[in-house]
Order: structure tokens, then sequence, then C-alpha cells
């Protein structure tokens, strides 16, 4: 039995260890720079930028779906998919669906003009998810981004 529910601060330490998981299975083990004390000041801080959804079973959190709400100047508000984990063993299980039927339902209760995410190209699973409920697979955009170094280094 899964119960979706909206996760909580006390949530955290187990989302952290999913995060983990997921960083393995993506093959970067030692990118997950983020702590657990780091993730309660910028999930339930003063200013709050995410928010998440938990799958839940007897032995705890088995999955997790991690967005954030940003604003295209052309649609206005989206929500941003960050993360989907499922714990490896309980993956194919229909549980990250529920996960992304949660975050789906959010983004429309919310008003939202978009609903964004990435996946890695080789995680044909998760392509084959996507293409399955119609979503659009975007080859056009090309994703960018700077390290923390490269922001300081940056001068601007």
């Amino acid at each position: 039995m899964i119960n979706i529910r909206k996760g909580t601060i006390d949530d955290l330490p187990q989302v952290h260890a999913l995060i983990k998981e997921l960083a393995v299975y993506e093959k970067a083990p030692d990118e997950v720079t983020t702590t657990v004390d780091e993730m309660r000041w910028d999930g339930f801080g003063e200013n709050p930028i995410f928010r998440f959804f938990v799958a839940e079973s007897e032995e705890g959190i088995v999955g997790i779906a991690l967005y954030y709400t940003a604003y295209s100047t052309w649609k206005g508000k989206m929500i941003f998919l960050e993360d989907l984990v499922v714990t490896e063993r309980l993956r194919r299980s229909g549980i990250g669906r529920q996960l992304f039927n949660a975050v789906a339902r959010e983004a429309k209760e919310v008003g939202a003009k978009r609903f964004k995410w990435q996946v890695l190209e080789w995680n044909e699973p998760a392509i084959a998810f996507y293409k399955k409920i119609g979503a659009n697979l975007d080859s056009e955009w090309i994703n960018c981004n700077m390290t923390e170094e490269q922001i300081n280094a940056y001068s601007a």
C-alpha cells in the first residue's frame, strides 16, 4: 500500500537519502552536496523555494517528486519537476506515475501554464513513460548551467 502525500520537514532525511540514491543511478554519486539542513532552510525556511510529494509505504518513504514554481516570460507561471525518484527495488511498479500525477494535479490547481522537467537521454524507461503520456520531448533547446565555482569566478 502506497500513500502519496505532500512532504514535510520531518521527511527530509529520507528524502535526502533518496536523492543520493538517484545520484548513484545517474552515475554521479559524488555530485550531491546539498545537506538536510540546507534543504530544511530552502524548503521550510523564511522563503521556501521548493515543495515535494512523497510516496510512503509501511517501511517509510520510497519515492519523491520535488518541484518548484518558475516563470515563463511568454506563458507565465510554470511548475518545474526537478526530481522524480523511486527507490530502486520498487521502480516500474507505478509509484513514479502516482508521484508524477500528484505534481501534474498541483500544476493544474495552481493554474500553471506549463509543466516542465528534464530526462537524461539514456534513461529509456523514463523516456518511454513520457512518450506514452503524450509529453513533448524537446530536442530544440540546449540545457545550460554554471557550477558554484563558475558563478563565483564569473565577473559581471
